[in-house]
């Protein structure tokens, strides 16, 4: 069974085809599908999809550092309430975005890091977005003992390290399979496979043969056969492994 620890299956890209598409990926054998909230216009949607799957899909809560504008702090007060009204398996989607913007950068840590809080006080994990940030996360988090994921890792060596030092996870997805990150599989062959978790980011990062057409939670399988490639093992055993990471990193 595989484990698509970071899809937005909620999105309005999915309007024509929702359940279908959350059927096809049951039926590829993706049968937990973990969502990432994004902002208050998502938490509804999402909430929706948990209650027509409850098997299948499991909600986080946060506030994605792209929605951070100037009204973010009666946001995240408009956000936390729903801890105590619902079971999540983690907050997130929290982070901070230096390709899109920088000009908020104080207003993303400052979100960051209060949502950081909440993990901590609700002994939850963290599901970070890391976009030209990781090494700015990393020094941020300092020696605070939060567990969570750095999501749709594509860094180095150097920042693999860091994260799996801190006993956190990096979140491997479609980028993986674009023949331009040769890198990256380099990387993901080094290090411990107890630390990797596997994602589609759907609707978005499509894998190859899928790139630039919308993606989906089917799509996970061709993440894994890319990483049992550079495991030197079957897709099977890396679905073992990679689920296992999953369960134990998010109390499923």
């Amino acid at each position: 069974m595989l484990i698509d620890t970071h899809t937005h299956l909620y999105s309005s890209q999915f309007e024509a085809d929702r359940h279908a598409m959350v059927q096809r990926a049951i039926d590829e054998g993706v049968e937990l599908l973990l969502l990432p909230n994004i902002d208050l216009g998502s938490v509804g949607p999402m909430h929706q999809l948990e209650d027509a799957f409850p098997q299948n899909c499991r909600s986080m809560m946060g506030l994605h550092p792209g929605s951070v504008e100037h009204d973010w702090q009666e946001v995240l007060e408009q956000l936390l309430p729903w801890f105590g009204k619902r079971n999540y398996v983690a907050v997130g989607e929290i982070g901070i975005d230096l390709f899109w913007r920088q000009d908020n950068l104080p207003e993303q840590q400052q979100a960051f890091l209060q949502q950081i809080g909440w993990a901590l006080e609700l002994d939850l994990p963290v599901v970070i977005h890391s976009r030209e940030s990781c090494s700015l996360i990393l020094d941020l988090l300092g020696d605070m003992d939060v567990k969570g994921v750095f999501h749709c890792f594509s860094g180095s060596k150097e920042e693999a390290d860091r994260i799996l030092a801190r006993g956190m996870y990096v979140g491997i997805g479609g980028v993986i399979t674009f023949k331009a990150n040769q890198g990256v599989r380099e990387v993901l062959a080094q290090i411990d496979h107890s630390r990797v978790l596997l994602e589609t980011d759907s609707p978005y990062l499509a894998p190859i043969p899928y790139r630039g057409k919308r993606n989906e939670s089917a799509y996970l399988r061709h993440v894994a056969d890319t990483l049992a490639d550079c495991w030197g093992m079957s897709a099977h055993e890396v679905a073992q492994i990679t689920s296992s990471n999953a369960r134990k990193l998010f109390n499923l």
